[in-house]
């Protein structure tokens, strides 16, 4: 073992090896693997190896594509099978949500290449004949999914990896990582100590061990996952002697299991409610090969389910039950990425379907750390997009309940029960005692939308079916009826939406925005960083404002600000609430080191309140002594005033499309100010209004979203961008070179807007195909139904030589192929005149 390289990977599980492949693939050779006992000694050699392509998410989408057809090419590059049989995996349905959730996901496959298709009862029951079909509407197949086996896999791995020049030292315990002045790392083990630039942790269950070395709290937790082995099965042996090919994965996914083949018999897999978290602390020093006692008591309503489902599960004795922990994070993707606070530190954990991403992560991570971006939008798996709030207490709870939801539907627009209430602005009690209906995001509670006083869902309103995954509802407020069913169509609380969006543009609103993400940049260089940064130019006035964007090194867009200037050398920043994290870790490792720039995250200190709509200047006049004309007070400006005896910062800028004004307000004043604006407001018909109709609205104006329409596989001027993109500012700034390279060798995709017709039920969400005579030219980025303009609006890319206004295409939504119509930017007020106030 040398004293020094190039990068250093922590654990030797198929996700540490598949890193240090892809690392020396991309021709860093001078890298090494350290195993503090044997290669798969973790989880991997108890995983069941399954290869599942179905995830809603984009970036674990593609990242378990690219996985899938990684194995099928390793045995010809490095003379090693891993293991790797496609033979198929068939997703059951036993219900019309489900049904929808498999009618949206094909349309998610379709954007990704993933080849899935439906299939027929007949079809079903000839790829399965062991599988009972009563009950059953429909089945989906991914032809190239099936399973690994995740050590043979491993090992083809480290072979290839081996190849390349990368080495591997099993038995060999990282002891300590210490940071040094230059960002380089001491990494110490039992064997002797060992510098290098960049670290990568892919320690699975001692993940959160590995980040107590350099104080991240890393948010994973395994949780135990049981599968069961029966012994051979007549008919199975009787198929395989007959030469007919293997029935492939079945998952009935309404009673949350997977079974497949296994030497003869069955494998099952249930994803049971109350399996637990394990490993809290970490596994012991020398835990290897490491399982639990098993539980079948817990797994019996699944097991029986699945008694049903295939009869010959119940026909043989069971062989070996396997109880073992499989990493889990909040939202049940793994992290992969960088390190929030530390430079050249790296995450690959939090894979609860490890072996499925251990390729495609390996991939990216490679791309990221070589090349300075990844090449997909990884921000589904972006290791900052949680918080210091999932900490120990919130990640037990919320990672039981993604272990045990693995297999529910997944609507668009739940918010699970689970480690709610920990991020509260002050005024969420008033805004729960006028109806709200929270989600979260970063933590935090917000509005959803507002239910009528007295509202509520019968039994016969949420017509649940009698599946185990059946909750389509959130749970109730103690002694009331639930609000919300969930569904990927137009559900009960459609209506409500449409009545908020109506009184805002009719009257006022008040939306609270506290979860923005907000910052203070000052000092002497604050301005030529700034500009450094950011692709738009600098505000040069005292007051006013700028909307900007921070690119990638290749031009795609990272991050978007807006920038008020508050002093000579002083600026305040805000941007999305999700990207909290994510946009404190660039600014904070992009700062100057010469102290010219003092950079503070204010975003729990202060509040902010949208106040929007026709009668907003009538109640600011009615609560301030301020002058809010157009000439005293014009758009993308900002002032100090009082509301009441409220010190605010008011800025004529919002994200609905109306005219009004953001108040930020120091949040212990939240309440006070809620009150005074309220009783002021109840004569202009001012009543607050929620996050779902704030986003009806921005779709009417076609305002951008991160990551949805802006991302970094997107360049800033594909997105429509160019007002914000000043590739003639005087200052460098990141990305610029390569966007005007980009720009010179052509754009594949040019946002549009498009109003979709015939819909009735439905709209599209993001991530639909869109076709013009069958053949695929763009996908939806985001959707809904604009109310103020009476139509449903889809937010697409497509292809430059299909963006002409009038353009008709289609989009397939929910099965079933729309017309669409490509309109002009901006379908309600296009020229600005009622957000800007002018006659």
């Amino acid at each position: 073992m040398k004293s020094h390289y190039k990068a250093v990977v922590i654990g030797g599980g198929a996700v540490g090896v598949g890193t240090l492949y892809h690392l020396a693939k991309k021709g860093w050779s001078d890298v090494a693997l350290l195993e503090r006992h044997d290669l798969t000694s973790g989880s991997t050699w108890h995983a069941a190896g399954l290869l599942p392509l179905f995830n809603m998410s984009y970036s674990v989408g593609k990242i378990h594509q690219y996985s899938v057809d990684l194995y099928a090419r390793l045995e010809e590059e490095t003379g090693l099978h891993s293991g790797l049989k496609q033979v198929s995996n068939i997703r059951l349905a036993r219900t019309e949500d489900r049904m929808d959730e498999y009618r949206y996901y094909v349309g998610v496959a379709k954007t990704l290449g993933v080849n899935v298709r439906w299939l027929s009862i007949e079809e079903l029951k000839e790829i399965w004949p062991l599988c009972n079909t009563d009950g059953v509407l429909g089945a989906i197949q991914h032809i190239d999914d099936g399973y690994v086996q995740p050590a043979e896999l491993t090992t083809a791995l480290a072979k290839g990896a081996r190849n390349c020049g990368a080495e591997i030292h099993q038995h060999t315990a990282v002891i300590g990582l210490e940071q040094q002045p230059d960002d380089s790392w001491l990494v110490k083990t039992d064997k002797g100590d060992i510098t290098c630039e960049h670290v990568i942790s892919c320690t699975g269950n001692f993940a959160r061990k590995t980040g107590e070395m350099v104080g991240l709290d890393i948010p994973v937790i395994p949780v135990e996952h049981q599968f069961i082995v029966t012994e051979a099965h007549p008919e199975i042996k009787a198929r395989h002697a007959a030469g007919l090919p293997e029935m492939g994965v079945l998952r009935e996914s309404d009673s949350s299991w997977y079974m497949r083949e296994e030497a003869g018999g069955l494998l099952l897999g249930p994803y049971e409610v109350g399996a637990p978290c394990c490993y809290v602390d970490g596994p012991a020093p020398d835990a290897k090969y490491e399982l639990f006692n098993e539980e079948l008591e817990r797994l019996m309503p699944y097991i029986e389910t699945a008694f049903e489902r295939v009869p010959a599960f119940a026909e043989v004795g069971i062989k070996e039950v396997y109880n073992g922990a499989i990493a889990y994070t909040p939202d049940g993707s793994p992290i992969i990425g960088p390190a929030w606070g530390l430079k050249n530190f790296w995450l690959n954990e939090g894979h609860s379907f490890g072996i499925t991403a251990t390729g495609g992560a390996g991939w990216q991570l490679a791309e990221w750390i070589v090349d300075g971006e990844p090449t997909i939008d990884m921000s589904g798996v972006d290791p900052r997009r949680f918080g210091p709030y999932a900490s120990l207490g919130f990640l037990k709870e919320k990672n039981e309940e993604a272990y045990a939801n693995v297999f529910t539907v997944h609507y668009p627009d739940e918010s699970r029960p689970a480690a709610r209430g920990l991020k509260r602005s002050p005024s969420y009690d008033r805004m729960k005692a006028h109806g709200a209906v929270m989600g979260t995001i970063f933590g935090w509670e917000r509005p959803n939308w507002f239910a009528p006083e007295g509202y509520g869902l019968t039994e016969e309103d949420l017509n649940q079916d009698d599946t185990i995954t059946r909750e389509n509802h959130a749970p109730a407020d103690q002694g009331k009826l639930p609000v919300e069913k969930w569904s990927f169509r137009r559900s009960n609380y459609f209506e409500h939406i449409g009545n908020e969006c109506k009184n805002v543009k009719e009257n006022v609103g008040l939306l609270d925005m506290s979860a923005f993400s907000k910052f203070i940049v000052k000092g002497r260089g604050a301005e030529a960083w700034l500009s450094s940064l950011v692709a738009n130019k600098i505000p040069q006035k005292i007051g006013r404002m700028a909307l900007t964007h921070m690119l990638t090194l290749h031009g795609g867009v990272r991050a978007e600000f807006t920038i008020l200037k508050t002093g000579k050398q002083s600026y305040y920043l805000v941007s999305a609430g999700a990207q909290e994290r994510h946009d404190w870790d660039y600014l904070t490792k992009l700062r100057p080191t010469d102290g010219s720039v003092d950079i503070e995250k204010i975003t729990t200190q202060q509040g902010v309140f949208i106040i929007a709509g026709p009668k907003s200047r009538l109640l600011m006049e009615k609560l301030s002594d301020a002058d809010f004309s157009n000439k005293a007070f014009p758009w993308l400006t900002a002032q100090q005033i009082s509301v009441g005896i409220a010190p605010v910062t008011a800025a004529r800028v919002n994200f609905v499309g109306e005219y009004g004004w953001e108040l930020h307000h120091p949040i212990e004043m939240q309440n006070y100010l809620f009150d005074v604006l309220m009783e002021a407001g109840a004569e202009f018909g001012l009543k607050p209004f929620g996050i779902r109709a704030m986003d009806s609205m921005r779709l009417e104006k076609s305002y951008r979203l991160i990551p949805t329409e802006m991302s970094i596989e997107y360049s800033a001027l594909e997105t429509g961008l160019d007002r914000f993109v000043r590739l003639d500012k005087e200052d460098d700034f990141i990305g610029k070179q390569a966007l005007a390279a980009w720009k010179e060798r052509g754009f594949d995709n040019q946002f549009v807007t498009m109003e979709v017709h015939g819909t009735t039920d439905r709209d599209a969400r993001g991530s639909e195909p869109i076709y013009l005579n069958n053949e695929m030219i763009g996908r939806v980025t985001s959707g809904g139904f604009g109310f103020r303009t009476g139509k449903s609006i889809a937010l697409a890319m497509v292809r430059p030589d299909l963006a002409e206004i009038g353009t008709e295409l289609d989009i397939y939504i929910l099965g079933d192929l729309f017309k669409a119509t490509i309109i002009e930017e901006s379908p309600y007020d296009p020229e600005n005149k009622i957000l800007r106030n002018v006659e």
